[in-house]
Order: C-alpha cells, then sequence, then structure tokens
C-alpha cells in the first residue's frame, strides 16, 4: 500500500497540468469552481446498513488522505459552453450532451462524462464543479445523459448510449475541437459502472476509447452491499428492487435467482490486455455502494492483464451528497490531490 498525503506542494502538480494554453494567457482570478445542484440526485439509495462492517481492503491499491487538502479552484482557462446538443435519439426520445470547450489552438483530447443516479436517472448537469476543472485543464469535456430504468431501458441500452455519444462527438470533432484519436470515458457511480463496461466491451474503431475513469461503481450486483454485512448483502441481492430490474430487464427478477445475468453485466468477465487503461476511485466511507465492488474490478483486470490503478480516499462518502442532506460530502472528491490524480491519469494516457 502506497499513501498519498495531500500536501501543499500538490498544488504544483494540478497547476502543470492545468490548461494548454501558455501561463500568460491565464486569468489570474482564481475562485471556488461553480456548482450543480443535481436534478435527480444519485437515485435511490439501496436498502442497506449505515456503516462498513468490514475494513476497506487497501492492499494492491493506492490511499489519498486529502483531510487537510485545499479544495479545486477554477478560473485559469475560458471555457466555451454548448449546451443540450442532441447527440441521438432513440425513437422518440433525445439524448442529449453540454460540451465545455476550453479556449486555445489545436485539438484538444475529449473527456466524455457519465453522471451517475441509481440507473433512475442520468442528470447531465452534476458535477460541474469536477467538470469545469477538468476543462480547464485542457480538455474538451463532454457531459452526457443516457436512458435509465424509467425509461424501459437496461444496462446494455446504457452502454449503447455512451457509444452513440462516443461516435457523434468523433464525428463532429472539428466543431468542437476534439482530437478524435484521444478519447476518455470518466463515469461516476451508476455512470462509472457503465463506462467501465463501454471500455472492456467495446471492439469497434468509431467507439473506442483511450482510458476509462470509474469512481465508485459497481462490478458484481450480487455482492452489491456486502460490505455492509450479510443481512444487508443478502436482502438486497433477494429482492426485485429498481437495479435488479435495470440489470435483468425484469421488475420480478432478483439478482440472486440470475447469476448468468450478472455475470453478463460484470466488467470482469471482458477484462483483458487490450482493454483502455482503468483508473478507478473510491471512498473508505461509501454508504451506498461496498467499496470492494471496484476492489473486485481493479484485481480482476489486473489478473487479466488489463491495465488498472486503484485509489481509496479517506474520509469519502459516495460523491455528491449534498440532495441526501450532507451538503460537505463532496469535499474530500474536490480537493487538489484527489483531483491530480483524475488530470495525471488524462495525461499520461490522452497526451
Amino acid at each position: 500500500m502506497k499513501t498519498v498525503v495531500a500536501m501543499c506542494a500538490l498544488v504544483l502538480v494540478v497547476s502543470a497540468c492545468s490548461s494548454a494554453e501558455p501561463v500568460s494567457s491565464r486569468s489570474p482570478a482564481l475562485a471556488a469552481c461553480p456548482s450543480s445542484v443535481p436534478q435527480g440526485g444519485q437515485g435511490q439509495r439501496p436498502p442497506q446498513a449505515a456503516e462498513l462492517k468490514v475494513p476497506v481492503d487497501t492492499s494492491t491499491s493506492e490511499v489519498i488522505d486529502p483531510a487537510a487538502a485545499k479544495q479545486i479552484q477554477c478560473g485559469r482557462t475560458k471555457l466555451t459552453a454548448t449546451d443540450d446538443v442532441v447527440y441521438t435519439t432513440v425513437g422518440t426520445k433525445p439524448l442529449h450532451v453540454d460540451i465545455q470547450v476550453p479556449a486555445g489552438e489545436g485539438a484538444k483530447p475529449l473527456v466524455i462524462y457519465v453522471p451517475g443516479g441509481g440507473f433512475s436517472s442520468a442528470d447531465r448537469k452534476q458535477t460541474l464543479n469536477l467538470r469545469t476543472f477538468v476543462a480547464e485543464a485542457g480538455y474538451v469535456v463532454a457531459s452526457i445523459e443516457y436512458r435509465v430504468r424509467p425509461d424501459g431501458a437496461v444496462y446494455t441500452d446504457g452502454i449503447a448510449d455512451i457509444r452513440a455519444a462516443v461516435r457523434y462527438l468523433r464525428a463532429n470533432a472539428s466543431t468542437y475541437g476534439i482530437d478524435p484519436g484521444r478519447i476518455a470515458l470518466w463515469g461516476e457511480s451508476a455512470g462509472g459502472y457503465l463506462a467501465s463496461m463501454a471500455g472492456v466491451t467495446d471492439t469497434d474503431a468509431d467507439s473506442r476509447v483511450q482510458a476509462v475513469i470509474d469512481k465508485f461503481g459497481a462490478s458484481d450486483f450480487t455482492k452489491l452491499l456486502a460490505d455492509y454485512g450479510p443481512e444487508a448483502e443478502q436482502g438486497f441481492a433477494n429482492s426485485p428492487n429498481p437495479i435488479a430490474q435495470y440489470i435483468t430487464g425484469s421488475a420480478a427478477k432478483t439478482l440472486a435467482a440470475s447469476p448468468d445475468v450478472v455475470v453478463a453485466a460484470n466488467p470482469v468477465t471482458y477484462a483483458g490486455p487490450g482493454d483502455p487503461p482503468l483508473l478507478i476511485l473510491h471512498g473508505d466511507s461509501d454508504k451506498l455502494i461496498s467499496p470492494s465492488q471496484t476492489l473486485l474490478l481493479h484485481n480482476g483486470v489486473t489478473k487479466a492483464g488489463g491495465n488498472s490503478t486503484r485509489y481509496v480516499v479517506r474520509g469519502a462518502d459516495h460523491g455528491d451528497l449534498a440532495f441526501a442532506g450532507d451538503p460537505n460530502a463532496v469535499s474530500p472528491w474536490s480537493t487538489e490531490p484527489v483531483v491530480a490524480v483524475m488530470t495525471d491519469f488524462l495525461k499520461a494516457h490522452l497526451s
């Protein structure tokens, strides 16, 4: 286990990859990055105990302790925002993308953000602060919506929508200043799971990506609540809940009774040495998805010969829980050392 200490010196790490523009062209007026209130929240909370019952395994991962670290700031680079672009229409349902393009000459790498929402919502307005910071770091950032359970969709539909977004943005690269050969997916929670699945299952050159970031996403749905005790784990796996419906396609089926479906929905099933590099992050205080979920993915990918790096964030819960009455839950995720891990990964694999 390697511990990454949150120090002020990490400001230099973040700044070093914060923009493709010359330093002289940046605005010196730094301020808090803009925030957005989630419209659909993170979706329905699965029934579970509030606290972890087992220690978080960090034996094959790195640890970030951002307790004393500064929050990220924005304002280094001017951005152009183009919202509400229809990237595809499925039946009669249009799917939209919001796009942020940083100032500066030349085509830039693309990062596609896939929001969470418990497969019940996919609010592309989420996480504006982190999306803005990453865009200012020199990346075109496109936040997409995708089909969810209320649309009658299943997980394969969500994956298909991600691929459609990649194809649309790659085909329109010149319009948005995108380098079509440098594209990453970045998903959180349900979006992290879908991004991982899209990354390990896609062989089509038109929709294949070069890197994936998975933040606190699921992998094996029968063990989604394993870290909260046997009662929580078994109760969830044996109940016909909304997440089970999105995975199995049936409101009556349970995850425990659908082993073949669960295996087919697990990204580890498809992992191999030719997959895009994977960065995984999970909080050690997550009260929604067991931290062991991303450990299973990380260990499975590396065992299959893939490229995966996993970080555990001390004191971090399940992303932005402002909708659930905890406005401070997002704080560890928007600190300089945590976001630096993301921008360093993008710089390494999209350069």
